[in-house]
Formats: C-alpha cells, structure tokens, sequence
C-alpha cells in the first residue's frame, strides 16, 4: 500500500483536494458569500398610494418600509430619504403651481443582497460556475507548484492541466457569452467591442509575425504559422470581450475615488477600499509595461563590462539578472490577478451606487425631476448584478489560470502522442500561456486608462 501510495502520490493529493474543493464550494455556498452583504437598491413606483389595501396596482415590494401600514413585503429595505412620512405628505410649496411633484414618489430603498436575492437574478448559474471551475483548477494547479515537477509526473500533471483548462474554458465561454448579451449594453458599446476586437487581431498578427519582437519582449519561433493565426484570432476576442469590463472597471474606479468630488459617502468608497483600488490600478499598469522593451530593459542587468563608458557601465550593472527578472514579472502577473480579484466587492459595489448617483443628479438637475431613467437605471443594475460580477471576476481568475497552465512541466506528456500530436506542447503551454496573460492585463489596464482619461476630459461621464 504505501509504495502504491509514494507512485502516484501526485495524482491522489490532486484527486483529494478536487473533489474536497468542490463539496466544501457547494455545500458552504462560497460563490454567494463571496457576494453577501452588498447593497442593490430598489427605486418604487408610487409609494404613497399603496397604503388604502385596495387595488390600486401597488405591490407589496414596493411599499412604504416605515410605519404601521407598510406590508412585510419589504423586511429589509431602508429608505435613503431624510423626511418623514409626514413632511412628504404636508409638502406643498406653491399653491398655483400647475403641475405638483409627488416627493413620496422620488424614494430610494436599499437592499442587503443574501442568498435568495442573488440567486433570482440574470447569469447566476454561469456566475457560480466560473467561481467554481476556476476556483479548483487554479487551487490544483498551486497544488502541483507546491509539490514540484519532481514529486508529480506522468498522469498526476493531468489533472491539474485538465481542470486548469476546464476553468479557462468556463470563465472564457461565460465572459463571451454576457457580451453577446443585446439588453445589458448599448449598441455603441457593442461596435467599440467589435472595433478592439479587430485591433487586437491586427496586433495579434504583427506580434506572431516577428514584427512585435523590438516592441514587445515575447517570441514565437518555435510555433508554426497555422498557430500563429489562431493566437491572434484568440487574443481579437479577448480584446472584443474586455472593452465593456474594463468599461465598468474604469467607472466604478471613478465613482469609488470620488473623482467627481461629490462628497456622497453612500456612491464613493471609504479610505481603504480607495487603497486598495489605487494601488489595483498602479499594479496592473506596471504589469503591462513589463514585456515591454523600452521600459523592461531598465530593470535587466545587462553586464556591460566590456567596452563604453564608466556610466555606461554603472547603469548596465543595475538590475535583476534576466532568469531572475523573468520570475519578477510572472510574480507581478501574480499579484495582479489576485489584487483584481481583491476588488471585485468594491467594483460591484460602485457598479451598484452608480445607479444611485443617476437617481440624484435627476431628483436635483430641476423643479419637477423626471426619474424614469433613474428608475429604469437603478432597475437594470439590480437585474444585471451577476452579469457586472462576471465581468469583473472573469479577467482576473483567465489570468491566474493562463499563468499556472504555464507552470506545468510539459515534458512529462512528450510520451503521450496524443496530447502532444494535438498540441505544440512546450510551446503552446509555456510561451502562449504567459503571453496570453499579459495580453488580458496589458487590454485591461489601456482600455481603463484610456476611458479614465476621457472621463478626466469631459468626453465622457456617468449618468
């Protein structure tokens, strides 16, 4: 028994702590704590006359959450309006005005999501699937680094490279599938999706061609040009589906650092959560200029100690050696995938009081407020808030499992002709992996630089 065991001690550990990860993701509901606790909010239609108990329409969801008439319907809610009762109903500043504001109806209720909240709205399943996959491939592939190359070989290295795939491919499908989505964005930012989608082919194929080499610090000698094609075709898509997260992104950044210096603690984040958003943002940045040349040959120690000058020499001799700066960069793609995933509640949370801000601007943009917008904006960010937490989980857990793909030592499946038959092994699971990591933080962080640039200049704004 124990020699069976010492022989395939890799692919056990891998087996126990997948099916292990997987009950304790089910049964402890993970994916919907991971949730818990935010607030969604809820814009009523005629408050003030859902009290009389007749048929007037009025449901029970959405009935005032104070006072001895309000039905059980909205056990929970809290009511962001600073006046009574009393005051909205005596409130009548003009006798001759013409057309009389209702203020009850201008209230906003907050809402603490649990459990039953959470699963009754749109993309769920695909939401709960992605954490899922992607939680336990990426918890076998750490599994695999933790034992080394040495202690798992042969079968053992397949399951880690299986589940690791298996998330990819859940969180990728499900990220393709919400952008496809026609009701939770505009049309414009379908054509902009389109329009990134075709500019990161183009690159795709000048950086798989040899053109990117003096650019960008990847090389793709060792994949053949049937290849190449498809690398570019994939990261046109990845480029096409990041344009509206990144979208989301970059305005829940904006709200939760009080860009717009509103001074509303209820829209902006607090001192931490702003930190945390900063230095998010900062890390990504510094991620994506890494594999590239100009800025990654300052921090390469290139011992120049032949030839040039006394300065020269100094500034060549400053640096990490280039084995050890190639694991600096992995580490930092690390570090951005898991900061991404740090600030998920927040982004969802900002997600969330932009409807907020909409329904203020238009209760103060004039006398008589029209809050049709509001209301249906508040509406759409309650019912697409699976839909926004995908999109903001999904980049980062395609980057954590991209990079652990390319820890897997491929030379233990060189026996396998089937696998390898299939698939440039060395090359496609070392080099394409990282690349495609980097190429998801490096879309990330210029689609929400640009946007908050734009914003910064007044092209555009959150409404």
């Amino acid at each position: 028994m124990l020699p069976f065991f010492e022989d395939h001690k890799n692919l056990i550990l891998q087996t126990l702590l997948c099916v292990s990860l997987t009950l304790i993701l089910t049964f402890l509901k993970i994916p919907v704590l991971f949730l818990h606790g935010l607030f969604t909010y809820i814009h009523p239609e005629n408050v003030g006359q859902g009290n009389s108990g007749s048929s007037s329409g009025v449901r029970a969801a959405i009935r005032r959450p104070s006072g001895s008439d309000s039905g059980p319907g909205l056990d929970g809610y809290q009511s962001l309006s600073s006046r009574t009762n009393a005051e909205l109903k005596k409130r009548n500043k003009s006798k001759d005005k013409k057309f009389e504001f209702d203020e009850s109806n201008a209230q906003i209720f907050r809402l603490k999501l649990d459990e039953g909240h959470l699963q009754t709205r749109l993309f769920f399943n695909d939401y709960h699937n992605s954490f899922l996959f992607s939680f336990v491939g990426i918890s076998c592939l750490l599994l695999y680094m933790y034992l080394g190359a040495s202690e798992g070989s042969g079968n053992g290295n397949f399951i880690p490279l299986i589940l690791g795939f298996i998330g990819l491919t859940k969180s990728f499908l499900a990220l393709a599938k919400i952008s496809f989505e026609r009701s939770a964005s505009k049309r414009s930012e379908k054509q902009f999706s389109a329009i990134f989608g075709v500019l990161g082919f183009v690159i795709g194929i000048m950086i798989c061609s040899g053109i990117g080499p003096s650019v960008f610090d990847f090389h793709f000698d060792s994949i053949e040009g049937s290849w190449r094609i498809l690398i570019a075709i994939f990261m046109g898509l990845i480029a096409g589906f990041l344009y509206m997260p990144a979208g989301k992104n970059a305005r829940s950044f904006w709200l939760g650092t009080d860009q717009l210096r509103c001074n509303l603690s209820i829209i902006s984040c607090g001192w931490f959560a702003r930190m945390i958003l900063y230095a998010n943002y900062m890390l990504t940045v510094f991620t994506a200029l890494l594999w590239i040349n100009p800025f990654a040959e300052i921090f390469v120690n290139k011992n120049s100690f032949h030839g040039g000058s006394a300065a020269e020499k100094l500034v060549g001799n400053v640096g990490f050696p280039e084995s050890e700066f190639n694991r600096f960069r992995l580490l930092c793609l690390l570090l951005s995938g898991i900061a991404q995933i740090v600030v998920v509640r927040s982004n969802l949370q900002m997600f969330l009081n932009e409807a907020v801000l909409s329904w203020y601007q238009r209760l103060h943009a004039s006398k008589v407020p029209d809050l049709d917008f509001s209301r249906a904006k508040v509406f759409l960010h309650n019912h697409y808030l699976c839909l926004a937490a995908l999109q903001f989980f999904a980049p980062s857990v395609l980057v954590l499992l991209f990079l652990g793909l390319s820890q897997i030592d491929t030379n233990s499946f060189d026996k396998y002709n089937l696998v390898c038959g299939l698939l440039p092994c060395s090359a496609f699971v070392k080099e394409v992996a990282v690349f495609m990591a980097w190429w998801i933080v490096f879309v990330w962080s210029v689609i929400t630089s640009a946007s908050l640039v734009f914003y910064r200049r007044g092209v555009l704004y959150v409404f």
